[in-house]
């Protein structure tokens, strides 16, 4: 089978929160999968990561610190930007095509063998193929550890069948509420449910609800609860802020912090630094990842490689903070310079309220003075007014548009969505089209944000490029 087929019939199951089947959430299927491949899942260690915000960001920073420490690690994470390869690494290094279609057709078959012998009611899903498609990568490939982002929720996610080495839950808030509950506690549950009897869960302090329902799953199963609250840099928001220039080709971004006036600059990418302890020693944090919201990220990755370190892998405090700055987790807060004429664009996949005010802060502090012109483009299940109400005031005018998804909401629905807002709106059928437009009107000093989902950015930075 070529990789163009396997894709092809991996995407032919269909987008899974489009239509979802009843029995989409069923891990006993999974289990049943798994054992006919012999159990994929039980040959690596691994770290589960499950919340709402921030879960990609906090697996692919521990994964960099796993790997400067030596250890071949793998990583699984989701959605992907471009490709459908960048789900599944290892040692940063996608799963190339021909592993992907060998792998994508050993499962695919045993899967179809479950089924016609009654193993299995129906063919597995696309979330469930493709979680089993990685164990078995990282299995053939002996990883000597996997960090395993949770696709959604966490009780009854796919990835949710490995008996973890640390659990970890990032900031919980309102989001797939069709599917994990209408309130933050009952988002809270699902989430928690990656949490074992007399396992280990890294978290840090969040809404009150969370808290609890967190706090009392650490009680009932007797687990250890660790608080990444040491790593947390005590810096007040209005305390740094992010300037950022464009010389050529290259970007510049200064970072100014109040407490001792140092100026530090980073080309090529943005750069957060302040000095930390870990493990005993003082270390110096520098970070790619733009924002304050990244700061509870790293943390919990921090805290994570700690305890990782206790259970005898070798992770150093040099190898934490080489880790850290290598961190490469395209579509947050990315920018592309200016060049050959084309406006400087930021590219941000805040697909929900909580990752829209993380944005909001994030242009606040690094373009305050300078004209946005956004476009933006959201999946109809998702909260696009409140969205709207937080993200569009900043820009000078909006267009509107529509990924290459079922569940995409069109231009007039955003337009509908966003009604509350005075932002000029206008309307592009594609992401092409928007693009041409935003460019189009934005001046010299002007930035093109593309946000609103994960599917906008990704298409964007396919038709501009955009390295991955």
């Amino acid at each position: 089978m070529s990789y163009e087929t396997a894709v092809a019939r991996m995407y032919a199951l269909g987008h899974e929160l489009a239509n979802p089947p009843s029995h989409k959430f069923d891990l006993a299927h999974m289990r049943v999968l798994l054992g006919a491949l012999n159990h994929p899942e039980r040959k690596f260690p691994g770290v589960l990561i499950a919340g709402t915000n921030g879960k990609g960001s906090t697996a692919a920073t521990l994964a960099s610190i796993l790997r400067a420490s030596g250890l071949r690690t793998g990583l699984y994470t989701s959605p992907h930007l471009v490709r459908i390869n960048e789900r599944i690494r290892i040692s940063g290094s996608e799963i190339s095509d021909d592993d992907f279609a060998l792998l994508h057709d050993v499962v695919d078959r045993t899967a179809e063998r479950l089924v016609e012998e009654g193993e299995l009611p129906w063919h597995p899903s696309f979330f469930e193929m493709l979680t089993a498609i990685a164990f078995e990568y990282f299995a053939q490939n002996k990883v000597e550890i996997a960090v395993l982002e949770v696709g959604m929720g966490g009780r009854l996610d796919a990835t949710n069948v490995i008996e973890p080495r640390v659990s970890v839950i990032t900031d919980i808030s309102l989001d797939h509420q069709k599917f994990l509950g209408n309130t933050v506690a009952e988002i809270a549950r699902e989430k928690a449910g990656i949490i074992r009897p007399g396992g280990v869960v890294v978290t840090l302090p969040q809404q009150p609800q969370a808290n609890d329902v967190i706090g009392n799953t650490i009680l009932d199963l007797g687990a250890q609860g660790v608080s990444a609250v040491p790593y947390v840099p005590p810096v007040s928001p209005a305390s740094s802020r992010y300037l950022v220039r464009s010389t050529g080709d290259k970007l510049s971004i200064a970072v100014a912090e109040e407490g001792d006036k140092s100026i530090v600059q980073a080309e090529g990418h943005v750069s957060s630094r302040y000095p930390l302890e870990v493990m005993g020693k003082q270390i110096l944090v520098e970070t790619p990842l733009v924002g304050r919201h990244q700061l509870r990220n790293i943390a919990l990755a921090i805290a994570t490689a700690e305890v990782l370190s206790h259970q005898g892998f070798a992770i150093t405090p040099e190898a934490i903070e080489h880790g850290i700055r290598e961190t490469h987790w395209p579509g947050r807060f990315q920018v592309l310079p200016a060049k050959g004429g084309a406006p400087e664009h930021v590219f941000d996949v805040a697909h929900n309220p909580a990752g829209a005010w993380a944005l909001r802060s994030a242009l606040s502090a690094c373009y305050e003075d300078r004209p946005l012109t956004f476009v933006f483009g959201a999946m109809r299940d998702k909260a696009i007014g409140e969205m709207a109400e937080i993200l569009f005031p900043l820009a000078l005018r909006v267009i509107a548009t529509r990924a290459d998804n079922p569940r995409s909401a069109t231009p007039d629905e955003i337009r509908e969505a966003a009604a509350r807002t005075a932002t000029d709106i206008e309307d592009a059928s594609d992401v092409v089209s928007a693009l041409d437009r935003a460019r189009s009107l934005a001046g010299p000093q002007s930035i093109v944000v593309v946000t609103g989902s994960i599917y906008i950015v990704g298409e964007a930075m396919r038709v501009l490029g955009v390295k991955v």
